[in-house]
């Protein structure tokens, strides 16, 4: 028996990529998924919904204002953001997951609304939101809608976008 030297665990992987902090804006809509989570399984009073999520841990992260809109905009304008993911989900949108269905919910908020929010990032964001929260190939299926449902509401800058990659 030769005494060799083990290889440390890591030898021959590349290096992990550091780790960066998470920002005020994607803690926002962490928080807002789960409030609208609360809100789309017990159909909670908004207000009840948004100091509960207030009291989490971390919440002082986070983009308050940015939690606000979304939080109370998707609840506020649930309808009308339905009817905008409806033309692009194989269900209704009450048989979809609470988690998709919330994060979808962010995502076409953010594309309706804030337009300082280029609409890639939008998708991005809520796709890594569905990987955090929700099921297994979730975020596939809401990159899909949300990238069909951008057609609609963003149609200027997906066109561009689309231009300039030809």
């Amino acid at each position: 028996m030769t005494d060799t030297p083990k290889k440390p665990a890591s030898a021959g992987k590349p290096p992990a990529k550091p780790v960066r902090p998470k920002s005020s804006r994607r803690r926002s809509r962490e928080f807002a998924v789960q409030g609208l989570y609360e809100w789309l399984l017990s159909g909670g009073e908004p207000g009840v919904i948004d100091a509960h999520v207030r009291e989490q841990e971390g919440f002082d992260k986070c983009d308050a204002a940015h939690f606000d809109a979304l939080l109370h905009g998707c609840i506020a304008e649930a309808s009308d953001i339905d009817a905008a993911l409806t033309r692009h989900v194989d269900r209704k949108t009450n048989e979809l997951s609470p988690v998709e269905h919330g994060v979808l919910m962010i995502g076409v908020y953010e594309l309706k609304h804030c337009i300082d929010i280029p609409y890639k990032v939008a998708i991005n964001e809520a796709v890594e939101l569905a990987k955090s929260f929700g099921g297994t190939d979730g975020h596939k299926y809401v990159n899909g809608v949300l990238d069909k449902a951008a057609v609609d509401l963003r149609p200027l800058e997906v066109e561009a976008f689309r231009a300039s990659r030809r």
